[in-house]
């Protein structure tokens, strides 16, 4: 079943894939970018943002030594301030303690200020091909009605579940588009 699963996924989300601007890319600093302002923001709010931010702080370099009235000036409007703040931090440790390269594995990017679980694992699986799952509400549903469960995904024992069945189901050639698969089609299908 795993290899159909898979197998079907990737095929549907090779044909499917919105063309957005952090795909395709494996920069872990785009797709950190990304994901930040994607948290419980849509996907067509965050475009035009995320345009105007790498347009301006294009690097890790550029986004640590931004003031943070022009870092709040240009995340005017996407809310939670705390992601940007969290954001300037990060980088900041990344270019003064790590040389301004991202570290590759989940557990070491766990330790960046406000890179939480999902977020490390975005980063790890999609920039560096680690075999992590990246599960949020959307990969959880995803799960959740492939399982035909009518478990609360908001609930930490079913999260653990779905995620341990994310990984599970995930191609070790494939985690990062494994992951924005499982993404999409919990954005576009699986609503």
């Amino acid at each position: 079943m795993r290899e159909t699963i898979s197998a079907l996924l990737l095929a549907w989300y090779d044909q499917n894939a919105r063309t957005l601007p952090w795909r395709g890319i494996h920069d872990p600093y785009r797709t950190w970018v990304s994901e930040t302002m994607l948290q419980q923001t849509r996907v067509q709010a965050v475009l035009e943002y995320y345009a105007r931010f790498m347009a301006e702080l294009p690097d890790v370099y550029a986004l640590a030594a931004v003031g943070e009235e022009r870092l709040f000036k240009l995340w005017e409007g996407l809310g939670y301030y705390s992601r940007a703040r969290n954001l300037h931090r990060a980088a900041q440790v990344l270019v003064n303690d790590c040389g301004g390269e991202f570290p590759h594995t989940r557990e070491e990017l766990l330790r960046l200020p406000g890179v939480g679980d999902y977020t490390a694992s975005a980063i790890a699986s999609i920039a560096f091909g680690a075999p992590v799952p990246a599960a949020d509400g959307n990969v959880l549903r995803v799960f959740a009605r492939l399982d035909n469960s009518s478990a609360d995904i908001t609930k930490p024992a079913a999260k653990r579940e779905f995620t341990a069945r994310v990984l599970e189901e995930m191609p070790k050639e494939r985690p990062g588009p494994y992951n924005e698969a499982l993404m999409e089609l919990g954005a576009l299908v699986c609503l």
